[in-house]
């Protein structure tokens, strides 16, 4: 079964509703059966890249807050991300454009690592305060879970992977994806946001249960080991 994930690098529940779909799979038997594709969603696609600006002066700044109104935001996130076993550090993070860690998260799914490469990403941004933008940083994030550095390079000096990104956030509209993280279930089940932990546990089982109706196992009849010849030409 799979599930697709619209979401987008600087998106703090993203991270959040990942951590909570990921405890959630852990208490299914059925867990290595679940196929995760990543799917590219900017919340701000025409958003400059800016290392000067952390995401608290950039929110203070956009939304007209005052400073002591932003923290009390944000810190009602880092309180949830907390819970969740996660230590945001926002007065680190980078202002960033996120077009290009997308397009790097389409190549890592070539070799099954997108999911690594969406932690990592997630890491950076929240955790490290990397600029996810900036070429050098992206290339050694990649070279970190494994992927090639000819690859990786192509990437960052071309426009490859645009088109894909472009189609994602397109097939998002289509969809009436009106926010992230936004979890696809099969094609037929929808969980929206950073929802609680019994939403994704009923709806994933709600959809296991469902997928299993429509694409039952073989059910094998064993019988005497001597009437059937082995693979390895034993008859």
């Amino acid at each position: 079964m799979k599930i697709e994930i619209w979401s987008d690098v600087v998106c703090p529940f993203c991270y959040i509703g990942k951590r909570k779909l990921e405890k959630s799979l852990e208490k299914y038997p059925f867990k290595d059966k679940i196929e995760i594709e990543w799917k590219s969603f900017q919340l701000n696609p025409d958003q400059v890249t800016d290392p000067s600006l952390n995401s608290l002066e950039y929110l203070s700044k956009s939304k007209g807050w005052s400073m002591s109104q932003t923290l009390q935001i944000t810190q009602q996130v880092m309180d949830m991300a907390k819970n969740e076993g996660l230590e945001f550090q926002m007065d680190k993070t980078v202002v960033a454009n996120t077009k290009n860690a997308h397009r790097l998260i389409h190549l890592a799914q070539e070799s099954s690592k997108g999911s690594e490469m969406k932690e990592r990403l997630l890491k950076a941004y929240f955790n490290e305060g990397i600029n996810v933008d900036d070429a050098d940083a992206l290339l050694n994030i990649g070279l970190e879970i494994g992927l090639e550095e000819s690859q990786i390079k192509e990437i960052l000096n071309s426009d490859k992977f645009e088109n894909e990104v472009e189609r994602d956030i397109y097939e998002s509209r289509q969809l009436g994806v009106q926010g992230v993280p936004f979890f696809v279930l099969d094609r037929k089940f929808g969980i929206s946001g950073a929802q609680p932990d019994e939403v994704f546990d009923q709806t994933i089982e709600k959809a296991w249960n469902e997928y299993k109706k429509e694409n039952p196992e073989l059910e094998i009849v064993k019988g005497n080991p001597n009437d059937s010849c082995e693979i390895d030409g034993d008859c």
